[in-house]
């Protein structure tokens, strides 16, 4: 699952309408999308203590939930 780079959900749902900043952790290729949907663990790949499912647009965070 791709790791989102924040320290917790709440930070992460500030940062709407900017670029994500994650961490690929899949070794079966990217998960990351530019545009489109998909979950997102935090504050690490091994440190799991939130998840979120990310909306991309155009590159940026549209929504989080």
């Amino acid at each position: 699952m791709l790791a989102a780079n924040y320290k917790t959900k709440k930070e992460l749902k500030l940062h709407v309408g900017n670029q994500l900043r994650y961490t690929e952790t899949s070794m079966f290729g990217p998960e990351y999308k530019r545009d489109g949907s998909f979950c997102v663990v935090g504050p690490s790949p091994v440190d799991r203590k939130w998840y979120a499912e990310i909306t991309m647009e155009n590159g940026l965070i549209k929504t989080v939930k």
